[in-house]
């Protein structure tokens, strides 16, 4: 069984670096695809409310048999959800889902900046907060200009940054802001969607170190100092995913992965994506 180190956050807690990520894996599929997650070592679940699987996501914790304390469980408010009163809302509906009374860390989705109300929904999370239900708070798909508002009206500076970060897609300079202001980076989509698994560069270097590519992505993020969120439901591709820390890339690894940045989304701009 492999663990996964803890990183800081700016709020003092420590979050594990590789997480469970669950997007797009269907409710009755997640519960059996966490509780393998949990078996071989996972301690850190990341849901959302979009998603339509929290309910799955806090049967497998109950069934786990681990203790609460023990796993990071990070969910989101959507899109739809955003405002003051309506977030507060969206995370009675998402605990009542999960079956727990608090969770790790809480998510604004996107900013959606049509909407104009990613401010309002951010004093929420800070309510939220300050009254122990979300024991850490932060945004995802935030670029520089969402951030500084919501820190300029709040004074409170997020956690966590969750953003698509892959070798297609490596966000210098989104990474770079988060590291100014004191915010860690989480990466989702760290494979590309699965467009990279193939990708020959990134296929000599897993053959170099006689690891998976999806291995080498992996490691390739967390040495770039991001948290990391793979996704899979086959049972070996799981425990393959957290298994990276017995293995380093060199210099000319990461130079050669450095080559595959050419700015290619699997998702949305968070400038333009404003979507139910």
């Amino acid at each position: 069984m492999v663990f996964a180190p803890t990183t800081p956050l700016n709020d003092g807690r420590e979050i594990p670096v590789i997480g469970f990520g669950v997007w797009q894996v269907p409710d009755d599929v997640v519960v059996d695809a966490t509780l393998k997650a949990l078996e071989v070592g996972y301690r850190h679940i990341d849901t959302a409310y979009l998603y339509l699987n929290e309910r799955g996501v806090g049967e497998a914790l109950q069934r786990s048999g681990l203790d609460r304390d023990d796993i990071w469980v990070t969910t989101k408010v959507w899109n739809t959800d955003q405002g003051y009163d309506e977030t507060l809302r969206a995370f009675d509906k998402s605990t009542g889902l999960l079956g727990i009374d608090e969770v790790d860390l809480y998510l604004i989705h996107w900013p959606t900046p049509d909407r104009d109300l990613y401010v309002d929904s951010w004093k929420a999370l800070i309510h939220l907060r300050e009254e122990g239900r979300a024991r850490s708070i932060g945004v995802s798909n935030f670029h520089e200009s969402h951030l500084n508002r919501i820190i300029d009206e709040t004074g409170v500076i997020p956690a966590m940054n969750q953003i698509e970060l892959h070798p297609w897609l490596p966000q210098t300079q989104v990474r770079a802001v988060n590291e100014r202001l004191g915010i860690r980076t989480e990466a989702w989509s760290p494979l590309g969607s699965g467009r990279l698994i193939d990708d020959p560069v990134i296929g000599e270097v897993a053959a170099k170190h006689g690891r998976s590519a999806a291995q080498v992505m992996v490691r390739w993020s967390l040495q770039l100092g991001n948290v990391v969120l793979p996704k899979s439901v086959t049972p070996a591709r799981i425990e393959q995913n957290i298994d990276v820390f017995d293995f380093e890339l060199d210099d000319a690894d990461m130079a050669a992965i450095a080559t595959l940045d050419c700015g290619k989304r699997t998702g949305p701009n968070p400038d333009e994506f404003n979507e139910a």
